[in-house]
């Protein structure tokens, strides 16, 4: 008896058994439809890329996604990721065309540190390119600009261009090549018009520069430029017209000397003038004219400053062209500069700021490649008409390079620096 109780026992709690189990699971599963799946993404860095049924030989193109693309990662295999598009396309692609989550959150980041950067200049792309996440042609890529294309230009930096065959950084530094023998080359900090932020190839962009001040570049490389003030130019030359009016007045005497009446014969003021060297004075349409401050450098990458020349152009009422009012040059300068107004006697008048190196000269920083004065100082000038005077709390004497000298890097070589004063 009490074995068959036992049994009867026995076959009592197993359907209960097996109803627990069977709660347990549909818990399980319960829980399971509420837990959020983990979904990882990629983004399209290619221009273009086709989407493929399989990874094989023969394949055929299931879609085509394009650069900036947000696709959903199904598979990942050795070289190839399966992936969703937005609209429910599934298919395969190789993975180097492609960034991951961590890299595409690095290039948020940097549009997001870069955000409130001021724009030292502008500049045209010669043809597409692709913006990096640090300087360099090997390093990630993502957002790619088309050609033609205008993107503010934001920071500098100079890095070794490492070419195939060539000796390594390492390697110089062991002795087996001087630093200063390894080529440089500049990239470019950059925001486009979508504020895409990343670096370029510093050669493969042109700074916007007004044609009609870019012809006095003078061999050297024009950095950036700066609105500084506007004139009206009438068309007429002061001083001309001033000579003109002088003569017809002398001929308005003498033809009253002689007992004729003016204009019988005579012109009187600039028609006197015009008449006697045969020209016909005609009338012009006023023109505002930009007048600009102008950083220039020499034209060559891997410098230690950006720039060593400045120049104040402005518009010569008398002769209808742009005149050079101020230049300094021989010292080193780094971006940005600052372009305020200060008010004398209850006028406004433009000025500038600029922050040059001091004692110590500069370097450029191994790790960013982006060049820093050693003790940095502050100079600021005022624009008076065309004269250009010192402002500002700085009023000591700015250590330039004599004539010819050449680079900074050399100055202790071929001569000492010497003072200019301004």
């Amino acid at each position: 008896m009490q074995a068959g109780s036992g049994g009867a026992t026995s076959g009592k709690r197993i359907p209960s058994l097996l109803f627990c189990s069977l709660l347990s699971m549909a818990g399980l599963v319960g829980c399971g439809h509420f837990q959020p799946h983990a979904h990882s993404y990629v983004y399209v860095s290619a221009r273009e890329v086709y989407l493929r049924d399989r990874v094989a030989a023969v394949s055929n193109r299931v879609a085509l996604v394009k650069n900036g693309a947000r696709l959903e990662v199904l598979e990942q295999g050795h070289r190839f990721d399966q992936v969703r598009t937005q609209d429910g396309k599934v298919g395969w692609l190789m993975d180097h065309l492609v960034i991951d989550e961590r890299q595409y959150d690095a290039y948020q980041h940097l549009a997001m540190q870069h955000a409130q950067d001021p724009v030292v200049a502008t500049a045209q792309l010669r043809d597409d390119l692709y913006l990096h996440l640090t300087p360099g042609r090997q390093t990630d890529h993502f957002y790619l600009v088309a050609g033609n294309s205008h993107v503010a230009l934001l920071e500098r930096a100079s890095i070794p261009h490492i070419v195939p065959g060539a000796v390594p950084a390492q390697a110089a530094a062991a002795g087996q090549k001087t630093p200063a023998e390894i080529p440089m080359e500049d990239w470019w900090l950059v925001r486009d018009n979508n504020g895409d932020t990343g670096w370029l190839l510093g050669s493969r962009v042109d700074v916007d520069i007004p044609d009609a001040i870019g012809e006095y570049a003078e061999g050297q490389r024009m950095v950036a430029d700066y609105p500084l003030a506007t004139v009206t130019d009438d068309g007429r030359a002061p001083r001309e017209e001033a000579r003109a009016n002088r003569h017809g007045h002398r001929a308005g005497r003498k033809a009253d000397r002689e007992g004729h009446a003016p204009g019988a014969g005579t012109a009187v003021g600039a028609d006197a003038s015009a008449s006697n060297s045969g020209t016909q004075a005609t009338a012009t349409t006023p023109r505002q004219m930009t007048e600009y401050l102008v950083l220039l450098a020499q034209p060559k990458s891997g410098l230690p400053y950006d720039f060593d020349q400045i120049r104040v152009f402005t518009w010569s009422l008398n002769h209808h062209r742009y005149e050079t009012a101020y230049r300094l040059r021989g010292f080193e300068g780094f971006l940005p500069v600052t372009i305020t107004h200060e008010s004398v006697n209850g006028l406004q008048y433009p000025a500038f700021t600029l922050r040059i190196a001091g004692e110590g000269g500069s370097v450029i920083d191994p790790a960013t490649g982006i060049a820093h004065p050693v003790a940095p100082r502050t100079v600021s000038f005022r624009m008076e008409g065309n004269i250009i005077r010192r402002t500002g709390a700085d009023q000591s004497p700015i250590e330039t390079r004599k004539e010819g000298q050449g680079d900074p890097a050399a100055a202790g070589k071929t001569g000492k620096a010497h003072k200019h004063r301004r």
